[in-house]
């Protein structure tokens, strides 16, 4: 029945468009965060974390990996049923297909594959006017799916070595006493020190919020771990509360804001204990095996 296919093409086309808003919240929505793709990434930070092994350290880029063939597979699926209600007679074969031994299904997929891939071998063309729009508008939407992917692996990437550059600097200063550091009345060292963990924190604040899926990447190393290492600037921020210093203990108050700000924002986003700040940490460091355990 007619109805009935063009039923089907509207369901594949409302496929097509939710993969569609999946992708534009993730990759290009200031919050970075599409309900699909969370979802998935959850369900592979869940199921790594029930293991504290070294596996568990492929639960962000398996995540991305998965979020990606899902989109994939959205796209493919949706492109295959606004095809198939109308093989083969919307469409022309090459010569050397026997439309008559094939599967419409299958061929739909086919179809709706290699378009997406922008292969383009031509053995089977649309021929009413509305599918020669369509397809190279499926070609276009695979194109800019693959180069939009490519951008947000390099744009997550950097964010996490941003953070794990912030660990490595807190993993340092905790070899020193932080009375030694900052309660030093002559010393110019301590307050541009303080300022500038507080930049980073600031910055770790806003690639969690721009780049979600950041958060679900476990560093191997304790020492590049933030969830280990930000006890430390808690415990700089308050050593530096009571510096003789007036700058020191201002950019004590800024590192303690930025700790304050970072953690509600994992808080909101991830966590939810509706705890106080050392909770929060304290949850932070256990959802990623950083307490003293591993």
């Amino acid at each position: 029945m007619a109805w009935l296919d063009w039923a089907i093409t509207a369901a594949g086309v409302l496929v097509v468009l939710a993969a569609l808003r999946d992708i534009f919240h993730t990759l290009w929505h200031p919050s970075g965060r599409g309900s699909l793709s969370t979802q998935v990434m959850r369900a592979v930070w869940w199921a790594g974390r029930r293991r504290r092994n070294r596996s568990g350290g492929l639960t962000g880029p398996g995540g991305l990996g998965l979020v990606i063939l899902l989109w994939l597979a959205m796209l493919i699926a949706g492109g295959a049923l606004v095809y198939v209600p109308h093989l083969p007679e919307a469409f022309s074969f090459s010569s050397g297909l026997d439309v008559s031994e094939r599967s419409d299904v299958l061929d739909a997929v086919y179809l709706s594959t290699v378009t997406l891939a922008t292969l383009g071998f031509g053995d089977v063309v649309p021929v009413d006017g509305w599918l020669r729009i369509a397809v190279p508008v499926q070609a276009l939407v695979g194109f800019g799916l693959l180069t939009a992917s490519v951008t947000w692996v390099l744009q997550i990437y950097p964010a996490l070595v941003r953070r794990r550059s912030l660990a490595v600097r807190l993993a340092v200063l905790r070899a020193v006493a932080p009375e030694d550091l900052l309660h030093d009345a002559g010393s110019t060292l301590a307050a541009p020190l303080l300022e500038s963990l507080a930049g980073a924190l600031v910055q770790a604040r806003v690639d969690v919020t721009q780049y979600a899926e950041t958060y679900y990447f476990r560093d191997g190393d304790e020492e590049a771990a933030l969830p280990a290492m930000i006890r430390v600037a808690t415990a700089l921020a308050e050593s530096g509360r009571s510096a003789p210093r007036l700058d020191v203990r201002v950019a004590a108050a800024l590192l303690d804001r930025a700790v304050d700000d970072f953690a509600r924002v994992l808080d909101d986003q991830f966590l939810h204990t509706g705890g106080a700040k050392d909770e929060i940490l304290a949850a932070y460091a256990e959802a990623h095996h950083r307490t003293g355990q591993d």
